[in-house]
């Protein structure tokens, strides 16, 4: 029994009246003032892979604007008359031309870090922003050459001088209908893959350095009818298979997968009901402001034939509108004399330091890039479309 003026700690109608430190202000939340750790780590949200710069050919600028890049067509052999001089071609063969890529306007991605939020923060920020800015880069960066390879593939070759035209670009439907479906059949692909093989057998373009680049659904279509579909290296198996990192190859291709490449409009990828323009592809949902992002309209040339930055003269931007000229590309096959990168710049960082972190009371975090990127031989870009009997027009 209790006596009286004690607690009964065996009694139920009288419970403990607990102190919870945790508790703001006496609130109902018990842990609400309890420290939240940080883990170490951070998800570094939506991260495309970077290829194109090892697949192509890469130069540095310096000292001007431009690089230049000589093509030499063929000549003619024949039989010697006895008692006639051997002075040259009649015709003055081998014809000569060249192709020019101009280097675009600074590309920078930027960021100011204030001094006392990284005081206060328990997890390195200006790290975490750093490596952001070189994503957002190099995503540019690839997107750059790859628009810049499906261009080249609906061009002649710069050679065009008669009876000397050197080939051009080739262009292959995948499917023989007009559903946008097709993209992502696997059987479509590979058929499309010994087409594209061939053509750039006969047009004379080395094997050595020969590539696919598709979007992530049709790669995978690829992988999951790997014993039945033509695959050379199907013995390659689990993690190595799925990787998209080349590791498999239809023809002598070896295949990679990206996010970056012009897909129906799109870049990477592209959701909605099956049509011409579209591989009907079920949107998963909750995909963010950067996934199946619409793509800026097309690079173009000056007067003079130099090519420019993504959306015009100088690098100028010419928007999020969908570009019609990629209404039906889905996908790239090419070898590396596809395109070529001149870099005056390399990708870097730079901080600011001494006054002007005074000034501001923090540091500007900025990337830079000064590139150009162009096609060069056309006979070694491959555009791969469907949705449309009609091969794309060509642009710029």
């Amino acid at each position: 029994m209790a006596y009286p003026g004690t607690f009964d700690h065996q009694s139920s109608t009288n419970p403990a009246q607990l102190t919870r430190p945790g508790a703001d202000n006496l609130g109902s939340d018990a842990r609400a003032l309890y420290l939240k750790l940080f883990s170490g780590e951070m998800f570094k949200g939506f991260q495309n892979n970077t290829i194109a710069r090892d697949l192509i050919m890469k130069r540095t600028l310096r000292n001007g604007k431009s690089l230049q890049f000589i093509f030499t067509g063929r000549t003619t052999a024949e039989y010697h008359t006895p008692g006639n001089s051997i002075l040259g071609n009649d015709l003055g063969a081998p014809p000569v031309a060249e192709r020019t890529i101009v280097c675009d306007d600074l590309l920078i991605s930027s960021a100011f870090v204030y001094e006392l939020d990284e005081v206060l923060s328990h997890y390195d920020l200006r790290s975490e922003i750093s490596r952001k800015i070189g994503y957002a880069l190099a995503e540019k960066y690839d997107r750059l050459i790859f628009r810049a390879i499906t261009k080249g593939a609906r061009k002649q070759n710069p050679v065009t001088a008669s009876g000397f035209e050197e080939p051009g670009g080739t262009q292959i439907q995948v499917g023989a209908g007009s559903s946008g479906a097709d993209a992502v059949s696997s059987s479509a692909l590979v058929t499309a893959f010994y087409d594209a093989a061939a053509a750039l057998d006969e047009k004379g373009v080395s094997q050595d350095g020969r590539v696919a680049v598709l979007n992530p659904r049709q790669y995978y279509a690829l992988i999951q009818a790997v014993n039945s579909n033509g695959l050379i290296n199907r013995d390659v198996q689990g993690d190595a298979l799925q990787s998209g990192k080349g590791l498999i190859s239809i023809a002598g291709i070896d295949i990679y997968k990206s996010m970056n490449i012009p897909f129906f409009s799109n870049y990477g990828t592209k959701y909605g009901t099956a049509s011409g323009t579209n591989p009907g592809v079920t949107d998963p949902g909750r995909t963010g402001d950067f996934v199946a992002e619409a793509m800026e309209a097309a690079k173009t040339e000056d007067t003079g034939g130099n090519n420019y930055g993504e959306g015009g003269v100088d690098g100028a931007d010419a928007g999020t509108t969908t570009d019609g000229n990629f209404a039906n590309s889905c996908g790239l096959i090419f070898q590396r004399e596809a395109a070529g990168c001149v870099e005056a710049i390399g990708p870097q960082v730079q901080v600011t330091s001494g006054d002007a972190s005074i000034i501001y009371q923090g540091d500007v975090i900025v990337g830079r890039l000064a590139m150009g990127a162009d096609y060069l031989n056309p006979a070694a870009c491959v555009e791969l479309f469907a949705g449309t009997t009609t091969k794309p027009a060509a642009f710029g």
